[in-house]
């Protein structure tokens, strides 16, 4: 039997990625998936390939997150995980940072995992139990010069993650935050210190002197996600090869 057998997913940004990664490896492990994102072509592409149902969702859309949740709970009686995958990222120092790019990765980055916490909450409280985890970033623990709109998200998803867990515990719903570094996804290479051509001094600063591919990621989203990790909520779990150690 597999690790999530019987359970329902949620996974924001499915299209590629991490979130990609993961809708697979929980398929293989046995759940029933849902993937949404707003790359449509590339969604119902990847919800073919893995066995997923795929959904567009914006997910700074408070009315469109109440639809969605109502849709997987009528037809498939419960909704166990959510994994807060959806983000994007802006390179530009403090000063040189506008109000517009700010304002924008706010409205992805936090305000959508608040609304996708919101959205679940009920239902997983009804059913006394579930799953949030929610992908924060290495720049979620340090400070990370030149992504101050990024990392002010991704702090911010590390304190929420607390808060809703210790709100929620009571009821049996966990919450937990994931904090990547050096990943191959598509996101890393929108910071142009990234060169694929070259990534030996960005290496050189990581202990394990490589990046993580996303399915380094998908294995710690799986085991939150599953019963496996049944007393663990609040916790941070960082997936940076050693960056964030010195």
């Amino acid at each position: 039997m597999g690790r999530l057998e019987g359970k329902v997913a949620l996974i924001t940004g499915g299209a590629k990625g991490q979130g990609a990664s993961e809708a697979a490896l929980f398929r293989a492990e046995g759940a029933t998936v849902w993937i949404v994102d707003v790359d449509d072509e590339r969604g119902e592409a990847t919800a073919a390939e893995v066995g997923a149902t795929y959904r567009h969702l914006d997910v700074r859309d408070e009315a469109a997150w109440s639809a969605l949740v109502s849709e997987i709970v009528a037809g498939d009686g419960h909704l166990d995980a959510l994994i807060n995958n959806a983000g994007i990222f802006t390179y530009a120092r403090l000063v040189d940072t506008s109000v517009d790019d700010f304002t924008r990765q706010f409205d992805v980055n936090q305000l959508g995992v608040f609304l996708g916490m919101r959205a679940v909450a009920p239902t997983m409280i009804a059913a006394r139990r579930g799953s949030i985890v929610n992908i924060s970033s290495a720049a979620g623990i340090v400070g990370t010069p030149n992504t101050i709109g990024y990392s002010a998200t991704k702090w911010a998803v590390r304190g929420m993650s607390k808060v809703a867990a210790v709100e929620l515990g009571r009821h049996g719903v966990r919450v937990n935050s994931v904090h990547p570094g050096v990943i191959d996804t598509e996101l890393l290479y929108e910071n142009p210190v990234m060169q694929r051509e070259d990534l030996t001094p960005v290496l050189r600063t990581v202990p394990l002197r490589r990046m993580a591919q996303p399915s380094e990621v998908a294995t710690v989203a799986l085991f939150l996600a599953s019963d496996e990790a049944s007393y663990c909520t609040g916790g941070e779990f960082i997936v940076d090869g050693g960056v964030t150690a010195s």
